[in-house]
């Protein structure tokens, strides 16, 4: 630990270990978490550092936050209506740049008081390091494609879940953390630090950000149209030309690239969910260390120099968006990328160079650094609404659903309890198919796709159920977790997969007489039965099979609650 940690160490520097060492090392836990406290005490009107909760293996995980006139109440700060600007680090600690260069940003409002008068009304937000469990689970080897560190934490968290697929599904506490978190403050615009894979290129700064026209309205076409733009010009000047993030349409970057699909699951899509502009710097995994953390800070500034000098617009808009919200009629829930409008994008890259490879029978890609070039390749940066869903007036979930009704409350979505048991008219969706990843995602077998029937049910409510009502400033995070269409819905993550299944069966010898009662009495069935055997001859000799679709399609033995999907729309509201 380096001395001036000590707090009896009377140094002004307070340097950090990426300052005191070779360039080529990042902080550890152990070092970081100390060095905040001693900030924080020593300069008690400038940081307040604290404790926001556990890691799955129940480590602590802390924020600090920076005002610069010692105001630190969250209640009175938003009272105020002060912009909050929001650094996230470390979710991936095997890509640390971001741990490091927070720590000097911060001792610098500490220690510099022209510094940390620029914020002006501005609050400055910070998690040192949000995967805890990977920070302390260091390591030399895990980044196979990435130069330096010496060493450095590792991606998963101690349930080997990667933080930047769960702020939505929430299976670790972290990620429970984070959403309250998140909620409360309710930051203006956020900076999530990571590290990038893929192709080679010159540049070391590489940029990901909410997409637009998912965030949509004056606030999606501000960050399209200004925001970006004078953040892509000020680390220009700053001596980090910065590229989008390259996502090759083909194999390289010479066809071509394209903005990722910032859905919910990553932390600038999460954002985009509480109207919070979001993005997400990528450093080049191979340029050397030093030069990824002063890109890293970089950004950091320039990013926060243009929130402050355009909080009172940002706040403005995202006041805009959110009342908005409150009552759209029609809302996008799945998006695609738009290939017909693409962006001329100047880009600076490699020549891609294809050999035989000494391992096996292919050939391999590299790239000649010593060849590099410069033009225009498309960037296709905008996408188009795929799955529009008429909004209801509210969503009824029943009690028993208490996961789901976890998350909504952990993100604020404001919902009361039916006090009474009631008959109701709703929408429902029943599943006629669900396509899942034959592989564990994440935690879940992913549900990619489905098709479903709508159709309007009676159904008994009990009191204590929940009413969601869409006439609030929290209706998108609703809507887009609710709707099992949307890219990440808790649909999608498995949380209502036991409507999957039918809870009750037959035994073969007693059905068979029933099965042909049913086909004779029950209008449909018959020629549904005979479109089923045309198309599946091979099944016909199957007796499980063949009594199983009758069972399944007939309506004598019908469980009401079979694939039926158990979040209900309401088009008029309960009295």
């Amino acid at each position: 630990m380096p001395t001036d940690l000590n707090p009896s160490y009377p140094t002004p520097l307070y340097l950090t270990p990426f300052e005191t060492g070779n360039q080529n090392q990042t902080t550890t836990w152990e070092t970081c978490i100390p060095f905040y406290e001693l900030l924080a005490a020593r300069f008690p009107s400038v940081l307040r550092f604290f404790q926001i909760g556990v890691s799955d293996n129940g480590i602590p995980m802390h924020a600090g936050l920076v005002t610069p006139d010692g105001v630190f109440d969250r209640e009175q700060l938003q009272r105020e209506g002060r912009p909050v600007f929001f650094n996230n680090n470390g979710i991936h600690p095997g890509e640390p740049e971001g741990i490091d260069a927070c720590m000097a940003l911060v001792r610098d409002f500490c220690t510099q008081p022209e510094r940390l008068a620029a914020l002006g009304n501005t609050v400055f937000l910070f998690i040192p390091v949000y995967n805890v469990d990977g920070c302390l689970n260091r390591n030399d080897t895990s980044r196979v494609n990435q130069v330096g560190p010496e060493s450095f934490g590792f991606r998963a968290n101690g349930r080997n879940l990667d933080l930047n697929r769960d702020f939505v599904k929430c299976d670790t506490l972290a990620a429970q953390v984070f959403n309250r978190f998140f909620s409360e403050w309710s930051p203006d615009v956020m900076v999530d630090t990571h590290t990038s894979n893929g192709a080679d290129y010159s540049y070391t700064m590489t940029l990901i950000h909410t997409q637009t026209d998912k965030l949509g309205g004056p606030l999606g076409t501000f960050l399209r149209e200004t925001m970006v733009p004078a953040i892509y010009h000020d680390m220009e000047q700053r001596g980090w030309p910065t590229s989008p993030y390259v996502n090759p349409i083909k194999e390289t970057p010479d066809d071509g690239i394209k903005h990722t699909l910032e859905v919910p699951r990553f932390s600038t899509g999460y954002a985009a969910l509480h109207h919070t502009i979001g993005f997400m710097p990528e450093t080049h995994m191979l340029k050397p260390f030093a030069d990824r953390y002063s890109a890293t800070r970089a950004l950091v500034e320039s990013v926060l120099g243009f929130t402050i000098s355009h909080a009172a617009q940002i706040q403005a808009m995202r006041r805009e968006a959110k009342l908005a919200s409150s009552s759209i009629h029609h809302w996008p829930v799945h998006w695609k990328i738009d290939y017909a409008r693409p962006t001329p994008t100047r880009f600076k890259g490699f020549k891609a160079v294809y050999s035989p490879s000494k391992l096996g029978n292919y050939m391999r890609l590299s790239y000649a650094r010593n060849q590099p070039w410069e033009r225009e390749i498309d960037f296709f940066d905008r996408c188009v609404e795929d799955v529009v869903v008429r909004a209801p007036r509210a969503y009824l979930i029943p009690q028993a659903w208490r996961e789901v009704i976890e998350r909504l409350q952990w993100n604020g979505v404001q919902m009361r309890r039916l006090e009474s048991d009631q008959t109701l008219q709703v929408q429902t969706y029943r599943f006629q198919s669900v396509i899942t990843r034959p592989d564990a995602y994440e935690g879940h077998m992913f549900h990619e796709d489905m098709t479903l029937s709508t159709q309007t049910e009676t159904v008994q409510t009990r009191a204590g159920d929940w009413l969601v009502l869409l006439d609030q400033p929290n209706a998108r995070f609703a809507v887009e977790t609710l709707e099992p269409q949307a890219h990440d819905s808790f649909f999608r993550w498995g949380f209502f997969n036991s409507v999957l299944e039918k809870k009750e069966n037959f035994s073969d010898y007693v059905f068979e007489d029933s099965a042909m009662e049913m086909l004779r009495d029950e209008p449909g069935l018959q020629a549904a039965f005979d479109q089923w055997k045309t198309q599946n001859p091979a099944l016909i000799s199957d007796q499980n099979a063949v009594l199983g679709f009758i069972f399944a399609n007939g309506k004598r033995f019908e469980e009401p609650g079979w694939r039926r999907y158990p979040v209900f729309s309401l088009m008029t509201l309960p009295a």
